[in-house]
């Protein structure tokens, strides 16, 4: 069986008025699903461990409530493993979800970082979606160089966050690190399924792209011995 580490932040507000925020809920789900229906089996950590903040979780889409209501996935987002329980040789992928906590948390961890570019340097799959590529700007190889220097990536558009209304709120702008880090940073039109497999490293536009991503990440372990 495949093992797969799905990382999901602890901070659970976003911008001056604390709205409520965390992990988008199907962003989360849709991937999940396409990993439960290939009969893989995930764990899901956070920095802090324990409880995480979701938001998303009432979108009426049928995945996102049924992949919520699985006993095993409840549980999980409950007791989230902490960070230091993490062995990445144990790990045949990792997985990160968007919404907007994590370029508070997961974007600026280097044992986050650390742990996904081992399971990457090990033959491991690394996807993300939406704002989840902010968790690889803290991914440094053993080379050095950020695992996203000489690729071409994508994630959640200046036109998205201008759609959305959060460009007064997010610290930072995710289409504009990217740009500067990675080899290429490329994109569609606003709400728009993208997804980029570049080698290894898979990701995803937004929301939409969440099934794309998890699609993706389970055809390339398929192929892994």
């Amino acid at each position: 069986m495949k093992n797969i580490l799905i990382l999901v932040t602890n901070h659970g507000t976003l911008g001056a008025a604390k709205e409520k925020n965390g992990t988008y809920s199907p962003e989360l789900t849709h991937a999940l699903h396409q990993f439960i229906e290939a009969d893989m089996v995930f764990d899901i950590a956070s920095l802090e461990g324990g409880s995480v903040p979701l938001y998303g979780e009432d979108v009426d889409d049928g995945v996102n409530l049924e992949v919520l209501m699985n006993t095993a996935v409840s549980k999980a987002l409950r007791h989230t493993k902490h960070l230091d329980q993490i062995k990445p040789e144990d790990y045949d992928a990792v997985f990160y979800p968007g919404g907007f906590g994590l370029l508070y948390d997961l974007a600026k961890s280097e044992q986050a970082g650390n742990i996904s570019a081992a399971i990457f340097e090990n033959g491991g799959v690394v996807g993300a979606v939406c704002h989840g590529p902010a968790g690889l700007l803290p991914v440094t190889l053993a080379n050095g160089d950020n695992i996203m220097k000489d690729i071409n990536v994508t994630g959640f558009t200046y036109e998205e966050e201008k759609d959305f209304g959060t460009l007064e709120k997010i610290p930072y702008l995710l289409e504009e690190s990217l740009t500067r880090i990675a080899g290429q940073y490329s994109k569609k039109g606003p709400w728009t399924p993208f997804v980029i497999e570049q080698g290894r490293v898979i990701t995803g536009q937004n929301p939409q792209s969440a099934t794309g991503v998890g699609k993706a990440m389970v055809a390339q372990l398929n192929t892994k011995k």
